[in-house]
């Protein structure tokens, strides 16, 4: 094979595998992974790679497109001198465990180290596992795209993500219910190449205590102080501690990014929240068209809105919680877990206040800061505002002329004519305290905008955008998914040749599969 790529497998050789290698459906005790061969796809194809996680990797443009890529990146071929594997791991989910859950559809390929980084390698799409349960661990083009392009976004967005290498059709046919509705057809199959520093989850480390295995715990939690948090030093109940303090700062700056751009994870389960922070499994998430804190992509969340926009940040904390009862037989304290939990509690409110600061152009601290956002977002979710628009045109208003506030940010309105009747007092009286605040401030016009142009951004990847990417893919049309992927490495830039992007969701959009209902089935 001629792919020239540092191998440096850490994870299946540091800890305990899978004594079984027959690839069924078990339960898997005293064990972090199980090995697993990928399925050989019908007839694979690729789509698109990433220039910057081929560099990252060691790879060239000319690299991805030779037979020996396609292969690895598809699972058609497993590189020399490596054992791929999926990971074991549990979770709660809405709410309630779930007990053994692990990677029903994600194959883990290897390690690779560049520029000492190290990267784990993973195709999601590549076959059945171990951990399948009854599904077949395949994946269907609409929810590759939407990974594909997503992990991308966010990394350029400045949001601490898992990344992706490539985007392939395996050339089989994949049978999926889109709706679990009763009416299931065939999609194109396809395989997304995903790479992070660790695919670890909270999940990995809740299901050892949950059956009383307390030695592997230590095993997994000792091995990724060593190999992540490095910094913390030797492993012992005071870095532990320090390890858990770490996850939760990481955990909270992560959605505090989410609430920035507008992001909707649609399914917080604790075995889709990275250990290191990072926002992974991109599933049924979504992007806050009309700004709403009730919203959620995710059908299956429909009726209690457990995942909701507006309480991600306290929806992590829960999550946090269930991490503390994971690791707490290592500390056998409550005391100073239960410390960095009530720290995490207190402080990401002042952290959400001061990103909310941030997109409205406040460098200096006042204490009425705070009714102030309230009052915004009160009024934002009494008619349809778009998110981004509103935010991005916000940087244009001149302290000076905040009467003419209509003017700047009154695209963002979906039925402008709304505003102008029922919402305009109240509107006035915002942009009246908004002025009165920004005079305080200290920085000229032109560098505070500059400023709140790199807090909110311009493009973002709406949910209908992403949808016209999948239905011109859909007919072996990839031109704007190549479009959309250019176009989100510069999320802050203008791109005047883009324009149209910035745009609200059309109402064709409105109740469309896709733009404004997404359930788990990929």
């Amino acid at each position: 094979m001629a792919l020239k790529l540092k191998i440096k497998d850490r994870f299946n050789k540091e800890l305990p595998a899978d004594p079984i290698l027959e690839n069924s459906r078990r339960q898997v005790k005293e064990a972090c992974f199980s090995y697993v061969t990928p399925k050989t796809p019908g007839n694979p194809s690729l789509i698109h790679t990433s220039p910057e996680m081929l560099d990252n990797l060691g790879l060239s443009e000319d690299d991805s497109q030779t037979t020996d890529f396609l292969n690895v990146v598809t699972g058609a071929e497993v590189l020399p001198n490596t054992k791929p594997y999926a990971m074991c791991y549990a979770g709660h989910q809405f709410g309630n465990w779930a007990g053994q859950l692990g990677d029903g559809r994600a194959i883990n390929l290897t390690e690779i180290e560049h520029n000492n980084k190290r990267w784990a390698l993973q195709l999601k799409g590549a076959g059945e596992t171990p951990y399948s349960r009854t599904a077949d661990g395949l994946a269907v083009l609409r929810s590759s795209i939407r990974e594909y392009l997503c992990s991308e976004a966010m990394y350029h967005l400045g949001v601490p993500t898992t990344r992706v290498l490539s985007l392939s059709l395996s050339g089989d046919q994949v049978l999926r219910d889109v709706m679990y509705n009763g009416n299931p057809d065939y999609e194109k199959g396809a395989i997304v190449s995903r790479v992070a520093e660790s695919f670890l989850r909270f999940g990995s480390y809740e299901i050892f205590p949950s059956r009383g295995d307390v030695k592997t715990l230590k095993t997994l939690v000792d091995y990724t102080i060593k190999n992540h948090y490095s910094h913390l030093g030797d492993p012992s109940k005071d870095v532990y501690v320090a390890f858990f303090k770490d996850v939760a700062e990481r955990s909270m700056e992560m959605v505090i990014h989410w609430q920035r751009v507008g992001f909707v994870h649609g399914v917080m389960n604790t075995d889709n929240m990275s250990i290191l922070g990072l926002t992974i499994d991109y599933g049924p998430y979504g992007w806050l068209e009309g700004y709403d804190h009730g919203w959620t992509p995710n059908t299956t969340d429909n009726t209690n809105k457990r995942y909701r926009y507006g309480t991600q940040p306290q929806l992590v904390l829960w999550n946090l919680y269930q991490l503390a009862n994971a690791i707490y037989p290592l500390v056998d304290e409550a005391e100073p877990l239960e410390a960095i939990l009530d720290a995490y509690r207190s402080e990401v409110d002042f952290a959400y206040l001061r990103m909310m600061r941030s997109k409205l152009g406040l460098k200096i601290e006042d204490e009425k800061d705070v009714h102030l956002v309230e009052e915004l977002e009160t009024i934002l979710q009494l008619s349809e505002t778009d998110m981004t628009i509103f935010f991005r045109n916000l940087a244009n208003l001149k302290k000076t002329e905040t009467n003419e506030w209509f003017s700047v940010v009154g695209k963002a309105f979906y039925e402008p004519s709304e505003i102008k009747d029922a919402l305009k007092g109240k509107w006035e009286n915002w942009f009246k305290n908004y002025s009165e605040r920004l005079l305080v401030e200290t920085l000229d016009e032109e560098d505070r905008k500059a400023e709140m142009n790199t807090i909110n951004p311009k493009y973002v990847l709406r949910n209908y955008i992403a949808q016209l990417a999948i239905d011109d893919a859909d007919k072996g049309n990839y031109e704007l998914i190549d479009e959309l992927f250019n176009l989100l490495k510069k999320p802050y830039d203008e791109q005047p040749e883009y324009e149209k992007w910035f745009a609200k969701r059309p109402e064709w959009a409105r109740n469309k599969v896709g733009c404004s209902m997404l359930s788990c089935s990929s």
